[in-house]
């Protein structure tokens, strides 16, 4: 084939032409079968003579390698030159341009060594419609004389390369429009200043005014709705699950239907533990673990009477003493009246009693003397709280086998005299390991005659036979015996009082510990 000898080699850089071989069919064949004339160091050296500024005189004294590497830019330069359309690429290299070739673009952006040394004539790019991918080319930034840059219609990724581009003082023109760029941070940017909205439609740079609306709407629609829905969902559980809140954050006593219907799945007969006309006793497990007993009143009541249940709940709350279950809260809705005490694991005196173990009267006494204690403090410092007093709802601590009353009748009203006749029926129950049948009828009143009975020459009929006594512990028994009598005698004019009763007991119970 026949060789051009010279061409105009990197015409952006200089108008010289250099010697340059007739082109072949294809650049990838040029660039693998030709290779420099044996002038062609020559030439270059002549050219940077004539004019210093050419981009390749910094590279003269460079390798062998150098001076190949500009050889097959010039070949670039040709076949570019002619792809881009130019008129006459021997004279004048002013344009690339391809538009609607991936392929053919990709491979021209592929030759780094030619924009090594990019034409200083070229002052127009333009690389349309290719479907170019991956992130910005960089490689047109290496004609920092160009007036317009044209990158449209691809699909460039990543971020533009402001601080770069805002480097090219010639550029007058830029398109960037219909890419995959990341959105840049444009405020107080002299860069985009410099060009208007129309180069950049739909490049992924700016802010989409569409999609920043819509956001917006969806927002300003969303965002109501979201706030909504927490406010009734922290209500919802303000007012009924105030237990998934810190207890710094809510009222630690106050119970709701929801909290209770959940701690005893939803009142399941596995948690039933006992049930009446009036109370059912649940054994509940609240949210945070802890194992509580749980009384629900039946009765429906007035508002009035739910306003004093409430009242005497509150001062249920706030006894605080070694013989008296801990109450945790209380419920007082429309729904549901319900008392929750904390749970004892330990066994109640009715159990206790039918322990062979038990034979002592002294370790009677002192249960005895602890219910007494706690009577006391119940009538002296919140009369207006009542219990239910029996060796069934007496509960003995597991460590220290303290009695616990861990019934409490709330919204009864305070009866005095019941207490002490309950008191007495505790009291003869401890010593004779006998109790009423409250199944039958009169059971009651039958049981104190049964004792009268046999008081007070026969009274080893009534006394529990495990419970070793000589006969000084018999004296004390016996005097137990009608302290017992005297509490459930009738009219309660002859009842003693609790002051009375107390000293009793702990006279008895000193004088076991003294002859023990």
């Amino acid at each position: 084939s026949l060789f051009f000898f010279f061409v105009s080699f990197l015409i952006s850089l200089s108008s010289t032409l250099l010697p340059l071989s007739v082109l072949s069919a294809t650049v990838v064949e040029d660039l693998a079968n030709l290779s420099p004339p044996p002038d062609f160091t020559t030439t270059i050296t002549n050219n940077c003579l004539r004019d210093p500024l050419l981009r390749y005189c910094n590279n003269t004294s460079s390798s062998p390698m150098d001076i190949v590497e500009i050889f097959r830019s010039t070949i670039v330069a040709t076949h570019l030159c002619n792809e881009s359309k130019n008129p006459n690429c021997v004279e004048s290299f002013p344009r690339i341009r391809i538009h609607g070739r991936p392929k053919t673009a990709a491979l021209y952006l592929s030759f780094d060594f030619f924009w090594k040394y990019c034409p200083l004539t070229v002052v127009d790019i333009e690389l349309v419609n290719n479907s170019l991918k991956d992130g910005f080319p960089k490689n047109v930034l290496s004609c920092p004389q160009i007036r317009t840059l044209d990158l449209s219609y691809n699909q460039f990724s990543g971020f533009v390369p402001v601080q770069d581009l805002s480097g090219l003082t010639n550029l007058t023109h830029l398109n960037l429009s219909y890419n995959r760029f990341s959105e840049n941070k444009i405020s107080d940017s002299d860069f985009f200043k410099r060009f208007n909205a129309s180069s950049f439609i739909q490049s992924g740079v700016l802010p989409n005014v569409k999609r920043y609306k819509m956001k917006f709407l969806v927002l300003l629609i969303v965002f109501p709705i979201m706030v909504i829905l927490l406010c009734f969902c922290f209500g919802w559980l303000c007012i009924k699950r105030p237990d998934y809140f810190p207890r710094t954050c809510r009222r630690s006593y106050k119970f709701t239907y929801a909290m209770l219907e959940a701690a005893t799945d939803e009142f399941s007969d596995q948690h039933l533990l006992s049930t009446s006309d009036r109370v059912d006793i649940y054994k509940g497990t609240l949210r945070d673990g802890t194992e509580t007993k749980i009384e629900i009143y039946k009765e429906k009541v007035s508002s009035e009477k739910r306003r004093e249940f409430g009242e005497e709940c509150e001062a249920a709350f706030r006894l605080r003493h070694k013989n008296l279950v801990r109450v945790l809260g209380w419920c007082n809705s429309r729904n549901l009246r319900a008392l929750v005490t904390e749970w004892t694991q330990g066994e109640n005196v009715e159990t206790w009693l039918s322990s062979s173990s038990v034979s002592s009267w002294r370790r009677r006494l002192r249960v005895v003397l602890g219910v007494v204690e706690g009577i006391c403090y119940l009538s002296d410092q919140w009369p207006e709280i009542t219990f239910d007093l029996s060796t069934n709802s007496v509960l003995l601590s597991d460590d220290d086998q303290e009695p616990l009353i861990s019934h409490f009748k709330i919204g009864d009203g305070n009866n005095s005299a019941t207490n002490i006749f309950n008191f007495g029926l505790f009291l003869l129950e401890m010593i004779t390991n006998l109790r009423p049948d409250m199944e039958q009828e009169d059971s009651e009143r039958r049981y104190l005659e049964y004792i009268r009975v046999h008081y007070p020459d026969n009274l080893e009929r009534v006394i529990d036979e495990k419970m070793k006594t000589d006969e000084r512990p018999f004296d004390q028994v016996k005097q137990a015996i009608t302290l017992g009598l005297m509490c459930t005698d009738k009219p309660p004019l002859k009842q003693p009082t609790l002051t009375q009763i107390y000293d009793l007991v702990s006279s008895l119970y000193e004088s076991s510990l003294r002859h023990h």
